[in-house]
């Protein structure tokens, strides 16, 4: 009688047991993990350097002079150097005008150049690969390019591909966490996800300064990545994906409007780039760390700030603030800067050791190291991305990486916050697990031993401040007789 008596209190344990263990195991292969990524780098010849970039500029007639300085300003402010690079048809002279076959050679050229060196780095074939994500935000013909893609390396009928478009620059980890959630209903596949911008056919060629940004900071570029959530492959892989949170702040009309495709007043279409984006990533960001910090950062930080901001309140209405905005600091100062964040209150270096920004511009890299209290340490990686490879739209983040691994910082056991900004608006940020010491130069083996420079400084100010009304009159009679 004892016997069955245990026997029967030992089933409802036993059964919970089972459970446990099968939550485990399901838990574990639904991971993420990265198993390799290629960034793209564009042939020399497509080299937007100094004396390519005022070309560009002199000959748009719809420049005067004031447009023409504010430009020389902005390119000068920008934190680009002089080793970018740039789509062909801008450099021969036909982004007004530019054909749908140069928009396919450009992407084309990104794409399937990353894609051949992903596949013969990893030893994975093309016809192994599960589920297949392609983010481009302004180049969305049809067929589609993940059809393109599948189509040229001839992969499987049942294959699961997806394709995204007017994502903006955060769309890469928009692509990942399709990725991530259907490696939760699918065991041991293996994923693709191809991150990239077409430039070319969208170089806008108005006189509309907030439009013109967008040329000063775009540049060619893009990723491709392989994922998997297979257990057998988890000792190849090089990232383990630990938490990811999206937040899209469309709903707000200024946030909204601060990055959008439109047409100016004479016509010509472009993106453009109002003086609320910095306000508007503050805002996303901040509501996007407030769900996540709890996630990733010790419980003793936690405590500590929560203490912290009970013992400033000097009102019962400042600790209500604490649990609905308690990123924001006070709520008192909603400024155009990234200090909404209140970075002085949480402390993410606690949880996390690497920061990999949206190398998006120099004014969204300084808010967010000013707001998360990050040294020019932590921020190195993305400012030196913008200098070198400039903003690259969805396929940004991955030169950061890259930035990381080449210079040998990324160890075993050590955590990355990906923070990525982009139209619409959205803040989509994620946490990577370093899975082994990582230490390939990958795309910045040609240059890395440069990096940092001494001085990031553009000399396009120092070559062309001397340009005046009459010197473009010049230009717009004979463009072919400018010397450089």
């Amino acid at each position: 009688m004892d016997f069955l008596l245990i026997c029967l209190l030992l089933i409802p344990f036993s059964y919970s047991l089972f459970i446990l263990s099968k939550l485990i195991l399901q838990r574990r292969d639904q991971s993420c993990y990265m198993l390799a990524y290629e960034c793209f780098k564009p042939p020399e010849d497509t080299k937007l350097d100094t004396d390519s970039a005022a070309k560009i500029v002199l000959r748009n007639k719809n420049l005067g002079l004031e447009e023409y300085r504010f430009l020389l300003k902005t390119i000068v402010s920008s934190g680009i150097g002089e080793s970018t690079y740039c789509p062909r048809t801008v450099l021969e002279g036909r982004e007004e005008f530019p054909s749908l076959n140069d928009a396919y050679d450009e992407i084309d050229e990104i794409m399937f150049d990353t894609l051949d060196n992903l596949f013969k780095r990893t030893g994975f074939s093309p016809s192994e690969i599960d589920i297949l994500v392609v983010n481009v935000s302004l180049f969305s013909p049809s067929p589609s390019l993940t059809s393109r893609i599948i189509n040229r390396y001839k992969m499987r009928e049942d294959i699961k591909s997806f394709n995204l478009a007017g994502m903006g620059c955060s769309a890469s980890v928009v692509a990942i966490d399709v990725v991530q959630q259907l490696f939760k209903i699918y065991k041991n596949s293996i994923g693709v996800v191809v991150s990239t911008e077409d430039l070319g056919a969208h170089w806008y060629c108005g006189k509309d300064r907030m439009m013109m940004l967008s040329n000063c900071l775009f540049r060619s570029g893009g990723c491709s990545m392989l994922f998997t959530n297979n257990p057998t492959l988890r000792n190849r892989a090089i990232l383990k994906l630990k938490h990811m949170e999206r937040t899209q702040y469309g709903a707000d009309d200024e946030a909204y409007n601060c990055c959008i495709q439109v047409e100016d007043d004479q016509g010509y279409s472009g993106f453009r780039l109002t003086k609320s984006l910095v306000k508007s990533a503050a805002q996303a960001l901040t509501v996007n760390l407030q769900v996540m910090s709890p996630k990733i950062l010790p419980l003793w930080e936690l405590v500590r700030f929560f203490t912290a901001s009970v013992r400033n309140s000097m009102k019962k209405r400042e600790l209500v603030l604490f649990f609905t905005s308690s990123l924001v600091g006070n709520g008192k100062k909603q400024k155009n800067t990234f200090n909404m964040l209140g970075g002085g209150g949480l402390n993410f270096k606690s949880g996390i050791e690497h920061f990999c920004v949206h190398p998006g511009g120099r004014a969204v890299i300084d808010g967010v190291g000013k707001g998360l209290n990050l040294n020019d340490y932590d921020l190195e990686p993305a400012r030196m991305a913008l200098h070198r490879w400039g903003n690259t739209s969805a396929g940004g983040l991955w030169y950061v990486l890259g930035y990381m691994e080449a210079k040998k910082r990324l160890k075993k056991g050590d955590r990355i916050l990906m923070i990525s900004l982009g139209a619409g608006f959205k803040c989509n940020n994620c946490v990577w697990k370093v899975m082994r010491d990582l230490s390939d130069p990958n795309v910045w083996k040609d240059c890395i031993e440069s990096y940092p420079p001494n001085t990031l400084n553009n000399p396009f100010k120092e070559k062309y401040n001397w340009i005046n009304e009459e010197y473009l009159s010049f230009v717009r009679l004979d463009f072919s007789k400018m010397v450089f």
